[in-house]
């Protein structure tokens, strides 16, 4: 890990950087968010065994998704405002350290009450990560802002895909207690994260300068907000689609075809593998032909594959939703980049809006959905949400900006 002794980039600017630097922070700011992400992925994998063991109804599930994701966003553009005013590097691995406690807490839970308060801690640690985190892959990007944002949530996304993986193979039939076995991911995390805080604390002033002398086009005030309020729809709509297709997928898959668990685990890592292939293509692709076009295609996009996939087979089912992470997840890393270059300077509040803010929302839709599945099954939710991308039409509102490195 570089020290902040070390020479990452001149005050020359990013052309200066010595490349490998840059991108052993970026690679490192990555394999956290792989880590982090899968230990957060492993609490949907478990619903079925936390479901039985705890006699869980759909809507309790759901409450347990809506605890999760609102502690893991609500606060998000809160640190995001603060740290972009007073940067807190070693804020980083404080917060994992509250995921560490939460995943313990997760391994021993014995009521339902328990099992919220573990959600909680989780998501606490993740909204202490993300703002902090998306800011250290901006100032490491040497102005290649979207590989930048793509590579950091790739890694989140390959964590999310290889949590049920891992899950399936430490958890399933096994109990309750291999949760803890997650936490040395957590210790890994932690260690990592000191080594990023100390080359963030040392290059945050020269990094900061840069990141402010590349930060994209001021736009009038009014143009800007109708901009990310267009944004926040179109996030709303994609996380709300893929928080109902990852929290029931495998519920759907085993109520509609009687697939045993482990296949459903199969089907679920394929749509979160696809979702982290689509995730790390469209931030280069944004930079290249820019990052309206990217959203347009990718959100609006989808919508004939997701109002494809409640009427399919087991073998199509499988594949739309494939192609349904591939294409919608293009989107999020242009969309982020979008909006910081529409506010420069505000890059943890926007980072917390998107990361956070839309996330927590999502979990609301995820808990009506566990309420629809309650009262008309889980087939009707599928049907019901299929409509979400037909949100992506907004996407012909927001204004042309592109930035040139």
């Amino acid at each position: 890990m570089t020290t902040p002794s070390s020479p990452v980039a001149g005050a020359a600017g990013p052309a200066s950087a010595a490349p490998g630097t840059v991108l052993q922070i970026l690679f490192s700011v990555a394999f956290v968010h792989l880590l982090n992400d899968c230990v957060q992925a492993v609490l949907p994998s478990i619903y079925p065994l936390l479901k039985d063991q705890f006699s869980l109804s759909f809507t309790q599930v759901g409450l347990i998704t809506l605890t999760f994701q609102c502690t893991a966003s609500l606060l998000q553009p809160w640190i995001g405002l603060y740290t972009d005013k007073r940067p807190l590097p070693f804020l980083l691995p404080a917060g994992m350290c509250v995921t560490l406690a939460g995943v313990g807490l997760l391994s021993v839970a014995a009521s339902f009450g328990m099992l919220l308060l573990a959600a909680a801690m989780i998501g606490v640690g993740s909204s202490t990560f993300h703002p902090e985190a998306s800011r250290v892959a901006r100032l490491a990007s040497g102005g290649r802002f979207g590989f930048a944002q793509s590579l950091f949530q790739v890694g989140g996304n390959l964590g999310s895909a290889f949590g049920p993986l891992l899950a399936a193979a430490i958890i399933v039939g096994r109990g309750q207690g291999r949760i803890a076995w997650f936490m040395l991911f957590i210790l890994a995390a932690v260690a990592v994260l000191v080594g990023v805080a100390r080359w963030y604390a040392g290059h945050l002033q020269t990094s900061t300068r840069r990141a402010a002398a590349h930060a994209g086009p001021l736009l009038p005030r009014a143009t800007a907000m109708r901009a990310l309020v267009v944004l926040a729809l179109l996030v709303f709509s994609k996380y709300v689609y893929m928080s109902t297709l990852s929290s029931y997928y495998t519920f759907y898959l085993i109520e509609k075809f009687r697939v045993p668990v482990g296949t459903a685990q199969l089907y679920l890592f394929a749509f979160l593998a696809a979702v982290a292939v689509g995730t790390f293509a469209g931030g280069p692709i944004g930079d290249r032909i820019g990052r309206k076009r990217v959203i347009w295609v990718s959100i609006l996009g989808a919508a004939p594959f997701t109002l494809a996939l409640p009427y399919a087979d087991l073998f199509w089912t499988g594949v739309l939703s494939v192609v349904i992470g591939l294409v919608m997840s293009s989107a999020f890393s242009a969309i982020v980049v979008f909006a910081q270059e529409l506010v420069p300077g505000k890059v943890g509040m926007v980072a917390g809006i998107f990361f956070g803010l839309m996330f927590g929302f999502s979990g609301i839709g995820a808990a009506a959905m566990g309420q629809i599945a309650d009262v008309a099954g889980i087939e009707t939710v599928y049907r019901i949400a299929a409509f979400l991308p037909l949100l992506g039409i907004l996407a012909a509102l927001l204004p042309k900006i592109e930035s040139h490195r």
